[in-house]
């Protein structure tokens, strides 16, 4: 019988994929679970496993093609099952290095991570031994192979190498400019407005072109940075951002961290400030419910759950995966959700899921050098709450006896950015001052 093999739902905010590397071919015949191809989103790269062993009869999509969700990818005869895997041989004399495992088409099982960090450390990945499932080459046995942490520098594609030609000189035929046109179609969809294109311009005004000189370095863009700068875009001329500041002294919550970090740390967990300012706005939120919401085409959303992404770092760079119904755990289930999410991203384990349905976010850019700083909404969200550096400031407090004093306290700006369609300038200043609030009291259970 022939079997549909379907593009799955790869998240749930996920209405599309692009097939970025078919890895087995027309007539092939393949085991179940086997990878059939390479789909990359906007949330994360993954393999679509086969749903059954048989013979691939034909592939209906091509590398390169955008393709919506449940839409057939490749037809597959599951009559024609892979033969029975032949008795072993004697054991050779001297026992050599595993090889890679092949796929139907001869080529080594790889994650698609594995293969990009191949390409960026020129490692043959054919020569590399596999330690995952089913000997599968992962991202680890091809750093391991190069023995050198991976470059920031990925292959270029057609495009950045017509740029890198020009810049060096040679002629180029001039390229369509099919992306910035599609970003400029997708905002103007509602008639009316006519965006600036980026690359181009607004108007009468034109964007100079580059002139290289000696020692300019043309770095393209990784598939990653693209999805950032066309969301970062999109979203700034989208959601009319505004932008308000709250002061907080820390000093009652930065004890409480200090009286109870080395025991969470003998747990392997961090009790970090973050955690506790995402512990305020769960609750801040749960009481603002205008700002746990997403902007619809003539109305809006207010959500029934609270989840907040948390923005950290992995190897690809900065993602943001959820905690979710982060209104319904301490602080303690807020640490191990945070340090959990942390961990895969960090080992590239994060998934698909990890990384879709936050309705408001939070962003921690690092310890040196932020003041403050207005971030950018992380789209469909209305907001998102920026940390600030943690500096020690003179405060005026009330003493025991009435009195003002000053004192020397821990102190942090946090800018809360939120889209003035719905959210207005009362219900932004209440979550924010609650926030504060909440924070500066430390009523915590750790």
């Amino acid at each position: 019988m022939v079997i549909d093999v379907k593009m799955p739902q790869l998240g749930e905010s996920v209405s599309e994929g692009t097939v970025t590397k078919w890895l087995v071919r027309e007539g092939d015949v393949i085991h179940k679970d086997q990878p059939l191809l390479e789909v990359a989103t906007d949330k994360a790269d993954t393999e679509v496993p086969a749903p059954a062993g048989g013979r691939v009869v034909k592939l209906l999509v091509r590398e390169n093609d955008v393709v919506p969700v449940h839409s057939v990818l490749l037809q597959l005869d599951d009559s024609a099952q892979p033969a029975a895997a032949a008795a072993a041989p004697a054991p050779a004399a001297a026992p050599a290095a595993p090889a890679a495992s092949r796929s139907a088409t001869g080529a080594a099982l790889a994650t698609p991570t594995a293969r990009k960090a191949a390409l960026e450390n020129s490692v043959d990945i054919d020569a590399v031994q596999g330690t995952g499932e089913r000997g599968r080459i992962t991202k680890d046995d091809v750093l391991r192979a190069a023995d050198a942490p991976p470059r920031t520098e990925p292959p270029m594609s057609p495009a950045m190498r017509a740029i890198a030609d020009k810049a060096m000189g040679a002629p180029a035929a001039p390229a369509p400019p099919a992306r910035t046109a599609q970003l400029a179609q997708m905002i103007n969809a509602g008639g009316g407005f006519v965006p600036p294109v980026p690359g181009v311009g607004y108007g009468a005004f034109k964007v100079p072109p580059y002139r290289p000189n000696e020692g300019d370095k043309v770095v393209p863009f990784t598939r990653r940075r693209r999805i950032t700068a066309d969301h970062m875009a999109y979203s700034k001329v989208t959601s009319p951002h505004v932008v308000t500041v709250a002061e907080v002294d820390l000093h009652k919550a930065a004890r409480l961290r200090e009286a109870n970090k080395d025991r969470y740390k003998k747990e392997g967990l961090s009790l970090t400030m973050l955690a506790f300012v995402t512990v305020a706005v769960a609750r801040a939120l749960r009481e603002t419910p205008d700002l746990n919401a997403r902007v619809l085409d003539d109305a809006y959303v207010v959500f029934k759950d609270v989840n907040i992404g948390v923005a950290v770092d992995s190897p690809e760079g900065l993602v943001v995966p959820v905690v979710r119904r982060a209104d319904e755990l301490g602080v303690r289930g807020i640490v191990r959700a945070i340090d959990d999410l942390a961990r895969r991203a960090k080992n590239g384990k994060i998934t698909v899921d990890d990384l879709s349905g936050a309705t408001f976010s939070v962003s921690n850019p690092g310890l040196k050098g932020n003041l403050f700083g207005g971030a950018i909404i992380s789209q469909p969200n209305v907001g998102i709450l920026r940390m600030g550096e943690i500096q020690k400031r003179v405060v005026v407090v009330e003493g025991p006896d009435g009195e003002d004093h000053m004192a020397i306290h821990p102190v942090m700006y946090m800018a809360l950015s939120y889209d003035h369609r719905i959210v207005d300038g009362v219900a932004a200043n209440s979550f924010l001052w609650r926030v504060t609030e909440l924070l500066e009291k430390a009523e915590f259970e750790v």
